[in-house]
Parts: C-alpha cells; sequence; structure tokens
C-alpha cells in the first residue's frame, strides 16, 4: 500500500531527525533535510556551529554517516554541514538555549522574555514562546508568551510558521519548551497593497499642441465649407438629370397606355412602371425641394456678404474722396493767398483750372 510507505518513510525521517538531535545537541542543531540523489542520499545538516559537526578531522561526521548507514538502512549516505545565516530565526536552536537558560536557573519569565526580544530584533514578523511544566510549584501549569503578528490556524500557520520543541530535566520536574516563528520574508494571502493614484500634469509643449489642432480644426471648417459649396452643386445637377429622367418615364407611360388597349398581358407590367414612376417622382420633388432650400440659403449668404463688402467699399470710397477734396480745398487756399489781388488775368487761369479738375473727377 503506498499510505504504508508514506507512513514508514515519515518515522524514518523522524528517527533520523531525532538521533541528530541527540547527536548535535552541543553544536546548535537546527534541522535536516534528506535528499535522494541517483549516486546516494543527501543529508544536509543545519547547525550554529558547524566544526563541532565535524569534528577533528571528520570524525564525527564519519561516525553519522556510519551509523545512518547501519541502523537507518540508508543506501550510501553523504553529510552535508551548513550553518544558520540567522539562529535567532530558527526555532529549534531558540529551544535549545531556552532550556539551557531555564537548567542555569533563570526565571522562565525572564527567559521568555529575552528570547522574544532576541528573536524580533532579527526580524520576525511574530513569535510564541510556549513554557509548560512545573515551573511555579508542585502543580504543573502552562505560560504563554507572544510578541507582533503569528498565524494560528488555516494553511498559512502550517506553511509559513516555524515550529521547535526542547525539554529540560529540572529538580522540580521535566520542562517542555515550545517555540514558534513566523519568518520575516513571508507573504500572508490576505495581503493587499493599495497604490497611489498618479496625477499627470500637461507640460507647456502639450498645450501649445492642443492649440496647434485648434488652429487646424478651424482649417477644417473652411474646407468644409467649401466642400458643402460643391456638394450644392453637384446636387443641382443631379436634380436636373432627375427631372429629365422623369420626363422619359412620362413619354413611357404614354407609350404604354397605347399599348394597354392592344395587349391585356402587358397591364401589370405597365402599372409597376406606374408606381415606380410615382415613387421616382416623389423622390425628384423631395430632392428637387432640398436642393431649392438650400440654393436660397446660401443665394441668401452670399448676398448678404455682397451687400457687406459692397457697403464696406462704399464707405471706404466716399472716405478717399473727402480726403482727397480736402487736401485740394487747402492748396487753393494757399494758392491764392500769395497771388496779388490785382492780377486778375491769375484769378482767372487759376479759376479755368480748377473747373477743369472737377470736370476731370466728375468724369
Amino acid at each position: 500500500m503506498i499510505e504504508k510507505d508514506f507512513v514508514t518513510e515519515g518515522l524514518r525521517r523522524t528517527t533520523i531527525d531525532e538521533y541528530l538531535e541527540n547527536e548535535l545537541e552541543r553544536a546548535g542543531y537546527g534541522g535536516m533535510e534528506i535528499q535522494v540523489t541517483p549516486l546516494g542520499t543527501m543529508v544536509v545538516v543545519y547547525a550554529e556551529r558547524p566544526g563541532m559537526v565535524i569534528g577533528r578531522g571528520g570524525k564525527t561526521v564519519r561516525n553519522i554517516t556510519q551509523n545512518l548507514k547501519n541502523n537507518f538502512g540508508i543506501e550510501n549516505p553523504q553529510v552535508e554541514v551548513k550553518e544558520v545565516d540567522v539562529p535567532e530565526l530558527n526555532p529549534k536552536i531558540m529551544a535549545y538555549k531556552i532550556a539551557n537558560m531555564l537548567q542555569r536557573g533563570m526565571h522562565f519569565r525572564r527567559v521568555a522574555y529575552t528570547a522574544l526580544r532576541r528573536i524580533m530584533g532579527a526580524g520576525a514578523q511574530g513569535v510564541e514562546v510556549t513554557i509548560s511544566g512545573k515551573i511555579r510549584g508542585a502543580r504543573s501549569a502552562c505560560a504563554k508568551f507572544t510578541d507582533g503578528y503569528i498565524k494560528r490556524c488555516g494553511e498559512p500557520s502550517t506553511r509559513f510558521v516555524r515550529e521547535g520543541f526542547a525539554t529540560v530535566q529540572l529538580k522540580p520536574g521535566v520542562l517542555g519548551i515550545y517555540v514558534r516563528i513566523m519568518p520575516p520574508d513571508v507573504v500572508l494571502p490576505d495581503k493587499v497593497d493599495i497604490l497611489k493614484p498618479t496625477i499627470k500634469e500637461e507640460s507647456v509643449d502639450q498645450v501649445m499642441d492642443n492649440i496647434e489642432t485648434d488652429e487646424s480644426e478651424l482649417e477644417d471648417i473652411d474646407v468644409v465649407e467649401e466642400t458643402a459649396e460643391k456638394l450644392v452643386e453637384d446636387v443641382k445637377k443631379a436634380a436636373k438629370d432627375v427631372t429629365e429622367d422623369i420626363k422619359d418615364v412620362i413619354d413611357e407611360e404614354k407609350a404604354e397606355k397605347d399599348i394597354k388597349t392592344s395587349n391585356k398581358s402587358v397591364k401589370k407590367d405597365v402599372e409597376a412602371v406606374k408606381e415606380a414612376a410615382e415613387d421616382v417622382k416623389k423622390v425628384a420633388k423631395e430632392v428637387a425641394e432640398d436642393v431649392e432650400k438650400s440654393a436660397k440659403k446660401v443665394t441668401a449668404d452670399v448676398k448678404k456678404a455682397v451687400k457687406d463688402a459692397a457697403e464696406k467699399a462704399e464707405d471706404t470710397v466716399e472716405a478717399i474722396v473727402e480726403d482727397i477734396s480736402g487736401e485740394e480745398d487747402s492748396k487753393e487756399k494757399t494758392s491764392s493767398e500769395d497771388v496779388e489781388p490785382d492780377s486778375t488775368e491769375a484769378e482767372d487761369d487759376s479759376t479755368k483750372d480748377a473747373a477743369e479738375e472737377k470736370s476731370d473727377k466728375s468724369e
């Protein structure tokens, strides 16, 4: 049965873990991993002091490999020792340290709070230390110390929370130390990051581009007006063509009337043609009315523009004529003052010249 294989494999791993914990208790044993490879079985041992695991000349490692091969049935075991990066985040090492401090005679509350401070100082998100046994007197009790945020139920509590257990023998009896640590790099599934809204401010170049686009839109309006005038002309031409087609249809109706008297079978076709002709007439009338309306509007706008331009031109011409007449009057006054009163011939000449100039201007 596959289930029995899983159970036996789990039991073997736990027995190996207990054996290594008893052998490497002074070295700060922090756990182990078993990796099965084609060349053999790799056993990775994590310890706070890897030198004590290796021993002098590798004596301790050789003994461990020999025991794993003989006592636990591991084929070709290869032991690899790795140092724990942050011992304060390893629950097994911290449980062993708490046990050592309690064995020295320190009070359990002081020991628990010092361990909490060290673990939280290492960057853990949360920690829980439980000390159970005869801690206060003859009766057994349980003291629980927590700090930070730690999951106690659900899948995150089994996946992300690390656990360690150690025991210590005191005069009153045996105490059990249970340590649970949630590492700092854990990202819980209920974590939500709220992004700050980004506000975009338009630059000067963008504003200038918007102004240029507005100007181009005004130019497009002028182009649309020109195209509208062209469309009006095209509609007029189309209306003329439609009227000619209507005349042709009317002539066809007359011919169809003559055919009705001679042949009864043609009556149905003639009626269909009549209906088509009536539809064409209606369409032609509607098109003609629309064309006349649009033409009237266009002619009215053109007339208004022409009137305004003519009025402006007349005003400018009158202003120019008044300016010219004013300059000539000033010139005549200055010339009459320079000439002597006795010279009548000169006055006659000047009056003749002025009359000729006025006649030329009036022409």
